[in-house]
């Protein structure tokens, strides 16, 4: 399956709305209390468990195909080593990223590999 650019737009947008909801409990967050490191693999859970929801609660209504699921899931599995090392790359530089910001370079890593492959 190739992805068409509805698609990624529609990926774009889920994306968007996990890395502002992180950015909103980070807000809110009480003081003293330490979470476990948030990873790029934590972001892609994520990202694939709100795409599974909104393919079961709007998926045709958007034009997404039922079959998208699963090809995000071996996508997302494919791209872990790019994404894995890109992340790790961008927040060497800093202390543990939030996870705001684990998720917004998860993303991105993850849209240069679709970006990546649909050039080949």
């Amino acid at each position: 399956m190739r992805l068409t650019g509805h698609m990624i737009g529609m990926l774009k947008e889920y994306m968007w709305d996990l890395t502002e909801q992180a950015r909103q409990e980070e807000q809110q967050e009480s003081f003293g209390y330490k979470q476990a490191p948030y990873r790029p693999h934590h972001a892609i859970s994520d990202l694939l468990a709100i795409l599974d929801d909104r393919l079961e609660s709007e998926g045709s209504q958007v034009g997404l195909p039922p079959d998208m699921l699963h090809h995000m899931w071996t996508l997302c599995n494919e791209a872990q080593g790019h994404i894995k090392d890109t992340v790790w790359l961008e927040s060497s530089l800093a202390p543990a990223p939030s996870k705001a910001k684990t998720r917004e370079l998860t993303y991105r890593a993850l849209l240069e590999y679709i970006e990546q492959r649909a050039e080949e």
